[in-house]
């Protein structure tokens, strides 16, 4: 092939021609939409009618009920402000019931309820907590009588013992568990039994087994009292081997039961010493041992 024909061909065709049907060309689209002026885009006026006319049946339920519950709120409150405020609940009577240990006056002076307060405003937890403050007062309630009485019911302690724990005595109740200090001054402790040689440790460490061994010193004194021809025993103490003394009112002697589980022998065995005893013997007698041997007494006698 001649080379000088392609050369001349290719000097033939610059570079820089560029064919016609590979010429880009971009041409501008034409608006075929109409322009729309800005008063066709308003709703009309039967339209916006229409459209208010829905929101406002839509709506009426609601506001119905928002009417209603509005009524309803106002006549609470105006109710509420009566009720809270007029001289028709005023307290004028204060009821109390159940108190013996605890004067009347003692409790009306505590309370935090006063004749002529709302009864209504009256804060019946608070009036209740008040109350069981008083060590004597076991539980208490309180409730309204209208239109304008308080009433007051409370249950007191029953003292079955006094307890010596320590250097202080303390009253208990028919479960053992103390709830106050005694007051002898009072004399709240007349005729009570005392229990003596519990430690305070034991009440303290272990109050359930210590309330429940006072229980049990509580059984035997009334096992004793079943017979009113028995002296009166002012004093029961249990030692460390929970071993039962008795020691009476009038005398003072002393009587060894012995161990629980032994008492109720031992007492048979004393009523049957006892009657053997004359006047003048019981009048001297010192103490009493039954805790020995089941067919042993022992008897020891004051000297004058």
């Amino acid at each position: 092939m001649d080379r000088s024909r392609r050369a001349g061909t290719k000097q033939g065709r610059p570079d820089t021609e560029i064919p016609a049907s590979s010429r880009l060309v971009v041409r501008a689209k034409r608006n075929r939409k109409r322009p729309v002026s800005l008063w066709s885009r308003v709703p009309r006026r039967g339209d916006v009618l229409d459209a208010c006319g829905r929101a406002v049946r839509r709506s009426l339920p609601a506001l119905a009920a928002i009417g209603i519950l509005a009524v309803i709120g106002a006549g609470v409150l105006a109710g509420y402000y009566f009720v809270t405020t007029s001289d028709r609940f005023a307290i004028a009577t204060i009821e109390i019931h159940g108190a013996q240990q605890v004067s009347t006056d003692d409790i009306r002076a505590h309370l935090p309820a006063h004749v002529g307060d709302n009864i209504f405003t009256t804060d019946l937890d608070t009036v209740t907590s008040v109350l069981e403050r008083d060590p004597w007062i076991r539980d208490a309630s309180a409730h309204r009588e209208l239109p304008d009485t308080l009433v007051v019911e409370i249950r007191e302690h029953v003292a079955a013992a006094v307890v010596q724990l320590g250097d202080e005595l303390y009253l208990v109740d028919e479960a053992g568990h103390p709830f106050k200090r005694a007051d002898a001054a009072s004399g709240e402790m007349t005729r009570l039994p005392i229990v003596t040689g519990i430690p305070r440790e034991a009440m303290r460490g272990a109050p359930h087994e210590t309330a429940r061994l006072v229980v049990d010193a509580l059984a035997v004194i009334t096992s004793w009292r079943e017979k009113p021809a028995r002296p009166e025993v002012g004093e029961i103490h249990i030692d460390a081997h929970h071993a039962i003394t008795l020691r009476s009112y009038d005398r003072g002697f002393v009587i060894q039961l012995g161990l629980f589980r032994d008492v109720t022998e031992q007492i048979a065995t004393f009523d049957a010493v006892w009657a053997e005893l004359t006047d003048a013997e019981r009048a001297h007698l010192s103490t009493l041992h039954l805790d020995a041997r089941s067919d042993h007494v022992t008897i020891a006698f004051a000297k004058d």
